[in-house]
């Protein structure tokens, strides 16, 4: 284990980070340009067409230049897993970021159509750049926008990206944490899930999404089947956080 995983506070990038939140919290990113120069970092040191390599090197960019707030390489390996468990055809992802998630999804279900959802339209570039280096940009398309825009975005997914009643294998979220529940709820009223699918959530504990965990287990047994994966937050393994792992039981 590098130091940079076990002391994760020792580097500039993390305290950048915690300071740049608000910013974060209002653009999708940190303010210092690390997003922009991850896309670039793969185009440079990535071989083109190459998706395992393209992941890899958007690891070695979050531990050795500047930390990304996407999934990372610990718990994508949890989304993996349930990647493989859903072996999806069409996939929703909420929350794009620099399009790393997308990647592991794409790379692990080579058939899938996968559909991100991302509020960022700078995000949503440095996104297609990487994807497009990897050579997978043809089955991920991002959607620029919210669920919770009153019902726009939504209606984009039905109307342009043909996401039917039924017909969603694997939700992914990793947006702001308290659209979770909300996002999941409009999701259920579209009826898009189908008995089966899986929804697996990104940083239950940390940063936190206690009204989402509230809300699955309440229904636990019920309208949904969950496991709470025990993991670390991304590219450091002092802070501990939660993966959870959801199967739909309704028809």
């Amino acid at each position: 284990m590098s130091l940079n995983q076990r002391l994760p506070f020792l580097r500039w990038s993390t305290w950048r980070l915690a300071l740049g939140m608000p910013a974060f919290l209002r653009t999708g990113q940190v303010g210092d340009g690390r997003e922009v120069a991850c896309a670039e970092y793969v185009e440079a040191h990535a071989r083109q067409g190459d998706i395992d390599d393209v992941v890899a090197a958007v690891d070695r960019f979050a531990y050795e230049k500047a930390i990304l707030v996407n999934v990372g390489d610990e718990k994508g390996r949890l989304l993996d897993a349930a990647v493989r468990r859903a072996s999806p055809g069409l996939v929703l992802e909420l929350g794009t970021y620099c399009g790393y998630s997308a990647l592991r999804i794409a790379r692990v279900a080579p058939k899938a159509r996968i559909c991100s959802v991302e509020f960022s339209a700078a995000n949503a570039e440095v996104a297609r750049r990487i994807w497009s280096h990897a050579g997978v940009a043809d089955r991920i398309a991002c959607v620029v926008g919210t669920l919770g825009d009153g019902g726009r975005t939504l209606d984009t997914l039905a109307n342009e990206h043909d996401v039917r009643p039924g017909h969603l294998d694997l939700l992914f979220i990793d947006h702001d944490k308290r659209a979770y529940l909300p996002d999941l709820l409009n999701i259920l009223d579209r009826g898009w899930l189908h008995r089966g699918s899986i929804v697996v959530a990104d940083n239950v504990r940390v940063p936190g999404a206690p009204k989402y965990r509230g809300y699955m287990r309440q229904q636990q047994g019920r309208l949904f089947d969950t496991v709470e994966h025990q993991t670390h937050v991304e590219y450091q393994s002092l802070l501990a956080d939660l993966v959870l792992e959801s199967e739909y039981l309704g028809g």
